[in-house]
């Protein structure tokens, strides 16, 4: 069972508690399926920006396994990323290789709608500066949401604490130097995720929870970013109790 708390629509965070990391990616994927059918009941066509990691890529596959899925019209949905590693297009670092493995290439998706950013053997050749231009040609003016995971110093997709990336006014900009491999990589800003009406937090492990508290708590976004990933409706963390473990007083 999941235990949450939940402030005022749009005004603080809703913790949800999963009891395993298996359990936390089968709700994710679970909760992404109802929310698709929600937004398109209502006349959307949903525009999504996914996360890639380990239970990133463990909730696709999950979502992959679940019978529901078959009720969203996936030709109706908008497939985005949050970031990419900048290297070539079959690298296994790639986090749209990971998403179509685990799931994209099983649905019936438009071809048109699924949004890959560019590859460093791709059409802009080894410029993640064009490359990032580009894909800033292509997301929505906002989105409807957007999953993150958060690495254990609080970076998200790929906007490292004490960064460039952090500071920037961009939509989508070029990372390089990364503090973790691959060095170089693209990524949406924190500006262009505070559009999404949900921002998604999914987070496992014992590694993750000194961030999560902090985030929560309201650190200064330069120096974690993740406490600057907010939805303009909503914001869920979905953790593990590993990494809920630091939440003052519990949180939820």
């Amino acid at each position: 069972m999941s235990r949450a708390a939940t402030g005022e629509e749009g005004t603080g965070p809703e913790i949800v508690v999963h009891p395993s990391a298996d359990l936390l990616a089968e709700a994710v994927a679970a909760r992404l399926i109802t929310t698709l059918l929600d937004l398109q009941a209502a006349g959307r066509v949903p525009s999504v920006a996914l996360t890639g990691g380990t239970i990133g890529i463990a909730s696709l596959t999950a979502l992959a396994a679940s019978p529901a899925r078959a009720a969203v019209d996936w030709s109706r949905v908008e497939i985005y990323w949050g970031d990419e590693r900048f290297v070539p297009h079959d690298d296994p670092d790639r986090n749209s290789g990971q998403a179509r493995k685990a799931l994209l290439d099983q649905l019936p998706l438009d071809p048109a709608r699924v949004h890959e950013m560019a590859a460093s053997d791709g059409e802009f050749g080894d410029d993640p500066d064009a490359a990032a231009a580009a894909y800033a040609a292509v997301i929505p003016d906002a989105f409807d949401l957007v999953i993150l995971g958060m690495g254990p110093e609080g970076h998200v997709a790929s906007v490292f604490p004490d960064s460039p990336a952090v500071r920037s006014t961009e939509s989508v900009v070029a990372v390089r130097d990364c503090p973790k491999p691959p060095p170089t990589r693209i990524s949406l800003t924190l500006p262009t995720i505070r559009t999404a009406t949900e921002v998604w937090f999914i987070s496992a492990g014992a590694e993750k929870a000194p961030a999560v508290a902090r985030a929560i708590g309201g650190a200064p976004e330069s120096d974690l970013p993740a406490a600057g990933a907010v939805g303009r409706k909503a914001t869920r963390w979905l953790l593990d109790p590993e990494a809920a473990a630091q939440i003052e007083d519990g949180g939820f």
